[in-house]
C-alpha cells in the first residue's frame, strides 16, 4: 500500500514559502516556511516536517499499542499519545519521545509498560525512524 503527499516550495530557503497536501485531503494547501520550522518555538507560524513526523509517530504508536493491549485481553478504554520530535539545526532530527497515558482496565503496571515498549519498537513509524533515538514515557491513568 502506498500513500503520498506533495510539497510545493517557492523562493529561497529563508524567504520562501511552501504548501503541503496529502492524498486524504487532511492537508490541503497547508503552509510552511523557514520561520515555522526553525524560528517559531510556539508552533503558531505554520506547520513543519518535524510536527508532521510527530503526528505520524504518535498515531502509529497508539494504534500499535492498542493492538497489543487487545491481544493481551486488556483492551484500552483510551490511549492519549504524544510524540515530541527534536530538531537540532545544523544536525537534523535527533530523537522522538513518545508520551502515553492509558486507561486500561484489568492490567498491571508491569504488563502495561512492557506492551508500551513493544509497541514503541514495533510500530512502522518507529522502525522508519530507526536512525534516531526513540524514548518512551508510559503511564497508567
Amino acid at each position: 500500500m502506498d500513500r503520498h503527499a506533495t510539497a510545493v516550495w517557492t523562493g529561497t530557503l529563508k524567504e520562501g514559502t511552501g504548501k503541503l497536501e496529502a492524498q486524504s485531503g487532511a492537508l490541503k494547501g497547508l503552509p510552511y516556511s523557514f520561520k515555522s520550522r526553525f524560528e517559531d518555538e510556539s508552533g503558531q507560524a505554520g506547520t513543519n516536517p518535524e510536527e508532521l513526523i510527530a503526528a505520524a509517530h504518535a498515531g502509529c504508536f497508539a494504534m500499535q499499542f492498542s493492538h497489543f493491549l487487545a491481544e493481551n485481553g486488556t483492551p484500552a478504554e483510551k490511549l492519549d499519545a504524544k510524540a515530541v520530535v527534536t530538531l537540532v539545526p545544523g544536525t537534523g532530527i535527533t530523537k522522538s519521545v513518545l508520551h502515553v497515558t492509558g486507561t486500561v482496565p484489568g492490567i498491571d503496571e508491569g504488563t502495561f509498560l512492557a506492551l508500551a515498549d513493544k509497541a514503541k519498537a514495533g510500530c512502522p513509524v518507529s522502525k522508519a525512524l530507526g536512525a534516531i533515538e526513540i524514548a518512551l514515557d508510559a503511564r497508567l491513568a
